[in-house]
């Protein structure tokens, strides 16, 4: 289906991109710290309001 050299490319560049990612995460993570403090709230509320919304769904189809 692929030929060596496209699995051979697919493995490096895989490869370069974790490590790029990776490096950029890190790199980044000092100001995600610094401003967006309080967004792992916003995410459990966000979770909350989604799962309200389920229960009252199920609720009223029954």
């Amino acid at each position: 289906m692929f030929s060596t050299g496209q699995l051979i490319f697919a493995g490096i560049f895989l490869i370069a991109f974790i490590i790029v990612i990776s490096s950029s995460y890190k790199k980044d993570s000092v100001l995600h710290k610094k401003h967006y403090k309080g967004s792992f709230f916003v995410l459990i509320g966000f979770l909350l309001f989604l799962g309200l919304l389920f229960i009252i769904k199920t609720t009223l189809n029954h």
